[in-house]
């Protein structure tokens, strides 16, 4: 077995989308090959409705997928094909915008105007960029939730971890998708593939990541659970940690636990050309698509 090593780790930048919402971006935008097949990762994180009712009015994509997760809240989504419906606390909602799809997503706050969710862009092979779009609209109660005799809880949204299985499936990147909790000072060691490119993402308390650099065991200088571990390695609330090659990352929680979310997926290796909600493979590509929406072509029939 190897340590996958911490090749960065760096926070969330807060930015606005849509109409106005306010949200942190953990990354996108910049370097497309730094997580292959995965694009971009936004917290859409607040409990102040100025922040967020305006939402993500009606808007473009072709050539991704996107993974949408609802932690508190809800989305009203609709789209050009016709589909509407609601993600509350708990649901995922995985689309396929393939050969292009119009749609927006206004999010409403729970009883208390809380609103939190994430979304992720997983890029689409070329062969794959204009297939038919379709949606998966996965409702809280059908995610499985595993909890471990130490306390861990893992609830497995897309791939297979700990014998069960992620109602999202047939997402080309083959994607891991796990939220995990970890009480107050556990130190826990997670299989990931070697061939598969990896992020955490911490957005409850803190954790600290064993790296293959340091002496193995130690990851605080203080005792927390009967370990010792370094206050200073630990990443607290919306830090994106990335992780090199090797099959098994190694975490310890904070003084007062740890939740984050632990994603993996094939890489794709092909050329990027990308432009807002429209990623193609070619810049004559990424022009066809911004033509067709100027002249009304950029919905395709269904087959």
């Amino acid at each position: 077995m190897s340590l996958r090593p911490t090749i960065e780790t760096r926070r969330a930048q807060p930015t606005m989308e849509g109409a106005g919402v306010k949200l942190h971006r953990a990354f996108g935008f910049q370097d497309p090959s730094e997580l292959d097949p995965f694009l971009l990762f936004d917290d859409f994180r607040n409990e102040r409705p100025q922040d967020y009712l305006r939402g993500f009015p009606w808007h473009p994509h072709r050539g991704i997928e996107t993974i949408t997760y609802v932690l508190a809240g809800t989305v009203e989504h609709g789209d050009s094909l016709g589909n509407t419906g609601r993600l509350g606390a708990g649901d995922v909602q995985w689309m396929t915008a393939g050969s292009g799809i119009m749609h927006q997503e206004m999010p409403q706050g729970n009883a208390k105007g809380q609103m939190h969710g994430f979304q992720l862009w997983g890029n689409l092979p070329s062969a794959q960029k204009m297939t038919a779009p379709r949606y998966q609209d996965v409702k809280s109660k059908e995610i499985p939730e595993i909890i471990d005799d130490d306390g861990t809880r893992v609830r497995v949204i897309v791939g297979e971890f700990w014998g069960k299985t992620g109602p999202v499936d047939g997402i080309a990147a083959d994607p891991q998708y796990l939220d995990i909790s970890l009480p107050a000072g556990v130190k826990k060691t997670f299989r990931i593939d070697t061939y598969r490119r990896a992020f955490a993402y911490v957005f409850e308390g803190a954790a600290a990541f064993a790296d293959a650099s340091k002496p193995a065991g130690v990851l605080l200088e203080k005792e927390v659970g009967g370990e010792e571990v370094n206050i200073r390695d630990l990443s607290g609330n919306r830090t994106l940690i990335r992780f090199g090659t090797g099959d098994e990352i190694t975490v310890q929680a904070g003084p007062e636990g740890a939740r984050f979310l632990l994603i993996s997926g094939a890489p794709i290796n092909e050329p990027v050309a990308w432009h807002g909600p429209i990623v193609m493979n070619t810049r004559e590509e990424l022009m066809q698509a911004m033509t067709e929406l100027r002249n009304g072509t950029f919905i395709k029939p269904a087959h």
